[in-house]
């Protein structure tokens, strides 16, 4: 069975190389730039791709679109990622649209009367038809009549047999992943495993719609007080795993700027409103929405930013909430040396390597930024820079600040469009500043020295707990170098059968994907 699949992962793999090759996305990759192993399959891939493909900076995205659902979501999910595909990738997967043909109706109203055991028409007053859909859901405009009265709402309902489906094309990239991290030399720092695991993790996040519903509602909480920035109310009577139903945001999307401007909003202040509450989530809440583009966002009737979706969101611990305000301040105020002590002191870079030169090359990111003007300032090439130096340096991927710092990039932006002139480091001066004086000031300190105390005296309480376990560890470790540790022949040689056959297995798995990329163009 293993055998089998194997062969359907390479299979599906062949498939999905041979629509990326046709699609033209490898045309411009510098074959020097390669391993020797991976000059064939590219050599066939430019053999494959077709003329008249899409213009080069939207091949991925119509690859991508072509290849289904669960790889429009992946490519989503690469968008956020530029430590692992870069910057210029990042930027081509910008082109992607999670516009996906919509079910039928009939079926949307099978999904409803299947969750709640009972007709659509006893769940909503009115059912109309879907009005955008995509690659997990699709989202339909409805009515409610309760004790609450009538009002709008939007149901989002999961698209039927994606689970399955993703379940499948997972499993593939998970195989994929394996092979990159036997093949290529710098797959040990980008966590090719790991990003599959993240990935896994949050589509089963979002096809839940349960969870969402509750990162929505926890959200609302958060920002109950903001005057400018608020979430749609959950109706939890009308949501389950699989259909949800929340208030119906009769709004502008900020990606309209003319109907913005007809109304008569203020755009320069709708900017700072976007940049200013996505700092306060991440930095007060320590929960930020991490699809902040302009279709999650809207403007209502009282000049409140709306934002929907909460699929993905983001999480920061107090460690790594101190480490972006100090981060920020740091380049806000130009204080290069305090940017790099807090990378060090937060363990993002080996201490093998000088703080110094560190702070150096932190200044190489940080003076461009304040030397020319805030209409000037490319955020793709402080990314390309930012991932050399942690090369460089050997930092680890960090998934949750390569999320956070992806999703700025989005949120600046929305400020851009909105406000061609805006100033990222101006506009979020005030709020880095308040949390620092808040947190690290000598209010913080004082709750840091009453958290602290707490600590000190749960570790008190479980002392002797831990004093036993040392010593029983203590116990083993003497006998085990007084009695040595043996491996047996036997498993020796296993030992030795899994190395060799994990060396054939990287050297021989693109040529086999090569080949099947070859059949495929034959049939084609």
């Amino acid at each position: 069975m293993a055998v089998f699949g194997t062969i359907g992962h390479f299979w599906r793999l062949a498939h999905a190389g041979f629509v990326l090759a046709r699609e033209g996305v490898f045309s411009n990759i510098d074959a020097a730039s390669l391993p020797p192993s991976a000059r064939l399959p590219l050599a066939l891939a430019r053999l494959v791709a077709r003329r008249g493909a899409a213009p080069p900076s939207a091949r991925l995205a119509a690859a991508i679109g072509r290849l289904g659902p669960s790889y429009v979501k992946l490519g989503q999910f690469l968008a956020t990622r530029p430590d692992v595909v870069g910057p210029a990738i990042v930027r081509d997967l910008e082109y992607l649209q999670d516009r996906m043909a919509p079910f039928p109706q009939a079926v949307a109203e099978r999904q409803v009367t299947a969750a709640f055991g009972r007709p659509v028409n006893e769940v909503y007053a009115e059912f109309g038809p879907a009005v955008a859909a995509a690659s997990i859901a699709q989202v339909h405009r409805a009515r409610v009549s309760d004790k609450l009265g009538e009002r709008d709402v939007a149901v989002k309902i999961l698209r039927p047999g994606v689970q399955a489906r993703f379940s499948r094309d997972l499993s593939d990239m998970y195989a994929a992943a394996h092979l990159a991290e036997r093949t290529f030399r710098d797959a040990d720092r980008l966590r090719p495993v790991e990003v599959v695991d993240t990935l896994a993790r949050s589509v089963r996040m979002e096809m839940d719609f349960r969870l969402e519903a509750a990162a929505a509602s926890e959200f609302a909480e958060n920002v109950a007080d903001d005057p400018d920035f608020r979430i749609p109310s959950i109706d939890w009577d009308r949501t389950t795993k699989e259909v949800l139903t929340l208030e119906w945001i009769d709004g502008i999307p900020l990606s309209d700027l003319a109907a913005l401007e007809r109304a008569g909003y203020d755009l320069p202040r709708l900017g700072r409103v976007v940049i200013q509450s996505f700092l306060r989530h991440a930095l007060r809440d320590g929960f930020f929405h991490a699809d902040m583009h302009q279709g999650n966002l809207f403007v209502d009737a009282k000049g409140c930013v709306v934002a929907v979706d909460f699929g993905i969101t983001g999480r920061l611990g107090p460690k790594e909430r101190r480490f972006l305000a100090e981060i920020l301040f740091g380049f806000i105020t130009r204080n290069y040396r305090r940017v790099a002590e807090v990378h060090f002191e937060a363990g993002y870079v080996p201490e093998t390597f000088s703080i110094d030169d560190f702070a150096q090359a932190v200044r190489a990111i940080g003076e461009p930024i304040h030397s020319r003007t805030a209409d000037q300032i490319s955020m793709a090439k402080l990314l390309t820079l930012l991932f050399e130096i942690t090369a460089i340096f050997e930092m680890k991927t960090r998934t949750e600040l390569v999320m956070l710092q992806k999703t700025m990039v989005v949120v600046e932006g929305v400020g851009r469009t909105l406000d061609p002139k805006l100033d990222l480091w101006s506009t979020a001066e005030p709020v880095v500043r308040s949390w620092i004086e808040e947190n690290l000031g000598p209010r913080g300190k004082i709750e840091d020295f009453g958290r602290n105390l707490a600590s000190i005296g749960r570790f008190a309480n479980d002392l002797p707990n831990v004093l036993l376990r040392g010593e029983k560890l203590v116990e083993r470790l003497e006998r085990l170098s007084a009695d040595g540790f043996d491996l047996s022949s036997r498993t020796v040689e296993r030992i030795g059968r899994a190395e060799a056959q994990r060396a054939r297995f990287g050297h021989t798995a693109l040529w086999v994907i090569a080949v099947l990329m070859a059949i495929g163009l034959w049939l084609r």
